[in-house]
């Protein structure tokens, strides 16, 4: 399967980079701090949204600035504490596309985005983060924000994600979908393409865009 694009829309955390135990140890750390039950928070989907809707789900609406802002402290200052790693494939994958061809969209804040990236050496030219945007994955704002930015049109656009509400986001801005099965499983997420990681695929830039394909 040869996927054609002009674009490439990554989410960071779970496709691009790992940031899971730092997430547990500072969203547990969070929950106790604001008096949340663990069979409260256990009800909340946590990834692949933004901080201040997790908070919505949780807490009282005067209570959500604070509380959003101290879980952006907790994960920051915990990057520097193996916080974050790169995924298998993505500095290759990466590496093969031009930085006007491809942004990272992602549900975190840009400050905590900019921390995780820079601390695995990755520098796109496009970040739309949390900060950019009204409404969250799922719904399509953040990935058409990140076209319009590009652009290019969304229909030409390629979004690679880990997440069902990423790809949920995807679709419903009429792109097509590569989901990586690195924080779900392979029969959890619905896209166009499911593969393990960035390892399993490979890039060709063209004069026309970027061809994706997918290792024999």
């Amino acid at each position: 399967m040869t996927i054609h694009a002009q674009a490439l829309l990554f989410d960071n955390d779970g496709t691009l980079v790992s940031s899971l135990l730092s997430v547990r140890r500072c969203w547990t750390r969070w929950a106790e701090e604001f008096g949340i039950t663990a069979e409260e928070f256990g009800r909340v989907e946590l990834h692949g949204r933004p901080a201040a809707e997790i908070a919505a789900d949780l807490l009282p609406a005067d209570v959500v600035p604070e509380a959003v802002a101290r879980i952006e402290d907790l994960e920051v200052e915990d990057v520097p504490n193996d916080g974050v790693r790169l995924l298998p494939g993505t500095e290759d994958f990466l590496a093969a596309l031009p930085a006007e061809r491809w942004a990272v969209v992602t549900s975190a804040t840009r400050r905590l985005a900019e921390a995780r990236l820079d601390a695995v050496g990755i520098l796109p030219k496009t970040l739309v983060a949390a900060d950019d945007i009204t409404r969250g994955k799922p719904d399509p704002e953040p990935y058409l924000l990140a076209a319009r930015i590009l652009g290019v049109d969304p229909a030409r656009c390629v979004v690679f994600e880990d997440a069902p509400a990423g790809l949920q986001a995807g679709r419903a801005a009429g792109m097509t979908t590569v989901a990586l099965a690195t924080t779900h499983r392979a029969d959890e997420l619905t896209a166009d393409l499911v593969v393990e990681d960035l390892s399993a695929l490979s890039a060709l830039v063209t004069d026309a865009g970027v061809e994706i394909s997918v290792r024999r």
